[in-house]
């Protein structure tokens, strides 16, 4: 049985370039925003991993990340945090709150897949 991966990211064509790349190995769920992912979560659903964008309208990627790591039910997902900001303050606060790893846009599919195995398997 595959592995359950949660893409966020409000851009559809991040999620739909992610999605091809992981696919053969993950299920993967596509979501556009933070928000719509919460109310997937709270329906019961349990990814194995979560991949979101940081900058998002309505709640931020840095908001559902502090969410889902202070939720007793979900604080136990790994979350990379995607960006197109390269600011090494935001990617040290961002690991401190609870991201397992941060990765900058564009990014080498390959190397997120690299990432992704690493933490998940």
């Amino acid at each position: 049985m595959k592995k359950k991966i949660l893409i966020i990211d409000d851009k559809e064509t991040i999620g739909k370039v992610v999605s091809i790349y992981l696919r053969a190995d993950y299920d993967i769920v596509y979501l556009d925003s933070a928000i719509r992912a919460i109310k997937w979560l709270q329906e019961g659903n349990n990814p194995d991993l979560i991949i979101s964008d940081i900058r998002m309208p309505e709640m931020t990627g840095d908001e559902f990340l502090k969410y889902v790591k202070e939720n007793e039910l979900f604080k136990a997902i790994p979350v990379v945090m995607l960006s197109s900001e390269d600011s090494t303050s935001e990617r040290i606060r961002l690991l401190e709150e609870g991201a397992d790893d941060y990765i900058l846009k564009p990014f080498n599919p390959l190397e997120l897949k690299v990432r992704i195995k690493k933490i998940i398997g």
